[in-house]
């Protein structure tokens, strides 16, 4: 069995005035899923900055494939 591993860019982002503000952006390469990719950009961005929990810093964190990252 072949794991499928996709490659992916979280942006994250603090709302003004209902506006989005990107205040960051990590990139999680080898991801077995959108949730895992996205955990796993939680906690880097978190500890980045500094921080406990990556909210104290953004509201929103949108996931965006860039593609796969098997070779073949």
């Amino acid at each position: 069995m072949e794991l499928c591993v996709s490659n992916y860019r979280i942006h994250f982002a603090k709302e003004i005035l209902g506006v989005p503000f990107t205040v960051g952006s990590v990139e999680i390469a080898k991801a077995r899923d959108p949730d895992r990719a996205l955990r796993a950009a939680e906690i880097r961005f978190a500890r980045q900055h500094g921080l406990v929990d990556w909210r104290e810093r953004a509201d929103t964190a949108d996931i965006a494939a860039l593609g796969d990252g098997s070779r073949g």
